[in-house]
């Protein structure tokens, strides 16, 4: 079966590649946890991706960082470079509600995928930290066939609108856990509380209640994923006091203002740990703060 890594321009690393694709360094053993989460990103399965196979019970005795791995891809996946999200007017049809679902379902996926990547790719991180990535990577399962569900219900599948890989574009350039968890974690996943309900509002405003509390679901289980974020930065010697503190975990040209949504959602940010001088900062943080974008960096809206 033909399958493919990420979307075009993104492909895994060329040098030191065995025949198959991987580089050089053993890919990890059978029976750990390491293996589990390489044969997650390396299955081009949705169905593997939404509901993911038991977890072993040992980890990697002595692991090295993976941070090469990209997921395989089902041909049934379309990317695109660009991508608009519908408008409030169009969600009266049931198509438009699917293709926003559908691309809130590929969020989840990348998240899930990128849980699975950081295991790999920084095998230094705490091993508590770790089984949270884990944790949370059965989370993004959970989410994925919510969505994907009521994108049935609507008359659609997976595959039938194109996607953009928009978190593997820019979180693989982050060279440490601590950056991991401040772009994923404080980052994405912080900006989907700003961005979810008012999304949620149109999909009921729209005459989808059940959408709208799928998305709301997913909401209060990331106000969850964030605090993670914010208390282990704080455990490994991070403290956010300031909004400077986070634009230098992030790996450039990546600004804080591109992980927001405005009004902030600060009552789902405070739960998250996060200090109300913090987020005044990040409400006040102006546009033109931000690098210019490139072609394909424009700023588009990530709820996770």
């Amino acid at each position: 079966m033909h399958v493919t890594s990420l979307s075009p321009g993104l492909e895994m690393h060329n040098e030191n590649k065995k025949d198959n694709g991987a580089p050089l360094e053993a890919i990890p053993p059978l029976g750990t946890i390491e293996r589990w989460a390489y044969d997650y990103l390396q299955t081009p399965s949705i169905e593997l991706r939404m509901s993911p196979p038991p977890l072993p019970n040992k980890w990697e005795e002595k692991p090295v960082a993976r941070a090469w791995v990209r997921p395989l891809r089902p041909p049934s996946l379309r990317f695109t470079h660009r991508s608009k999200t519908p408008k409030a007017k169009t969600l009266s049809q049931p198509s438009q509600r699917a293709k926003l679902l559908h691309t809130f379902f590929h969020h989840e996926l990348q998240a899930g995928e990128l849980f699975a990547w950081a295991v790999l790719a920084f095998p230094e991180a705490p091993l508590p930290v770790r089984r949270g990535w884990i944790r949370l990577l059965f989370d993004e399962a959970k989410h994925m066939r919510m969505y994907a569900a009521h994108i049935e219900r609507l008359g659609h599948k997976i595959g039938d609108f194109p996607v953009r890989d928009w978190f593997w574009e820019r979180v693989p350039a982050c060279p440490s856990a601590t950056s991991f968890l401040a772009l994923m974690g404080v980052g994405l996943e912080g900006g989907n509380l700003d961005h979810g309900p008012r999304f949620a509002a149109m999909l009921e405003a729209a005459g989808d209640p059940e959408a709208g509390a799928i998305l709301r679901q997913v909401i209060a289980d990331e106000v969850a994923h964030v605090r993670f974020a914010v208390e282990w930065l704080g455990r490994l010697g991070v403290r956010l006091e300031s909004l400077a503190d986070f634009q230098a975990l992030l790996p450039p040209p990546i600004s804080p203002v591109l992980l927001r949504g405005l009004p902030l959602n600060r009552e789902a940010r405070t739960q998250a740990g996060l200090s109300g001088k913090w987020l005044d900062e990040l409400e006040a943080c102006r546009l033109e703060s931000r690098p210019k974008p490139t072609r394909n960096e424009e700023a588009t809206e990530c709820p996770n």
